[in-house]
Order: structure tokens, then sequence, then C-alpha cells
């Protein structure tokens, strides 16, 4: 397999991680186009937010489980680890959406960067860390341009 190859996801993985992209640019564009409902497309958004950020939390449980070359210290921090984008999204939806979705957007980075060191202990293939900073990016971006609609 050529490096180029290797750097692409399998496409239904792209597909399936991409598409997730839409209902952010969807809310995004409907609050910035529906400025007297931004309110209930912030909060959808942020309610969608918190569901992704749940998932990709969940991740790192999956990697614990499966990994078997992984120390116990290192299995141990993607068990611990797995379950503060959850706390955190729940956090994000009890503040104001700019609050929300600055948390929901930090929770985002902080969740590659443990992608990033979790790549340090399991062969992760290698179009992963990529694709999950472009799909951290969009997310994040999206939810910040959302929450601000309403005050443009």
């Amino acid at each position: 397999m050529s490096t180029v190859a290797a750097l692409k996801a399998p496409p239904l993985v792209a597909a399936l991680a991409y598409g997730g992209l839409l209902p952010f640019i969807g809310l995004m564009a409907a609050s910035l186009l529906d400025t007297a409902r931004s309110g209930v497309w912030q909060q959808g958004a942020l309610n969608y937010g918190a569901v992704i950020l749940s998932f990709v939390g969940a991740l790192h449980w999956g990697f614990a489980m499966g990994t078997l070359r992984m120390g116990e210290r290192a299995r141990n921090v993607c068990f611990a680890w797995s379950v503060v984008p959850a706390l955190l999204a729940w956090l994000a939806l009890l503040l104001d959406p700019i609050a929300g979705s600055a948390l929901m957007a930090a929770g985002f980075a902080a969740h590659y960067l443990q992608d990033r060191r979790l790549a340090r202990h399991a062969a992760l293939p290698a179009w992963y860390l990529p694709m999950r900073l472009r799909l951290s990016l969009v997310a994040s971006l999206s939810l910040i341009a959302t929450s601000f609609a309403s005050r443009a």
C-alpha cells in the first residue's frame, strides 16, 4: 500500500465520519439564515455536539479493551479519559450557548490531544489522526459560529 493510500480512510469510514459533520454545518447555516429561530438551531447544535463528543470519548474505551499491547497504566488512562468528554458535553449543555460551545470546542481539542497520546500506545491507522483533526476543527468552528449567530 502506498503512503498516500495509507493516509486515506476506507470509503465507508470516510463517508460516515464526514457525513457526521452535516448536522453541524446544517445547523450553523440555519442559525445564520434564520436568526429569528437561532436559539432553536443553537440548542440543536449543542445537543448534537454533546452526542458526538460523547461518542468520540467512547472510542478510547474501545481502544483500551481492544489494544493488546497497551500497558496497564496507558489502558487505565484510556478508560478514565473515555468518560471525560461525556461529562464535558453534559456540562456544556447546562451553560449558555456561547460558553457551552466554547467548552465543547475545548473538549474536542482536548480529545484530539488524547488521540495523539493514544497513538503512542496503540497502532492506529495512519489516516486516523488527520481525519480526527479535520472533524474536530469543523465541529468546533461550526459550534462556535452557531453560538454567535443571534449576536450578528
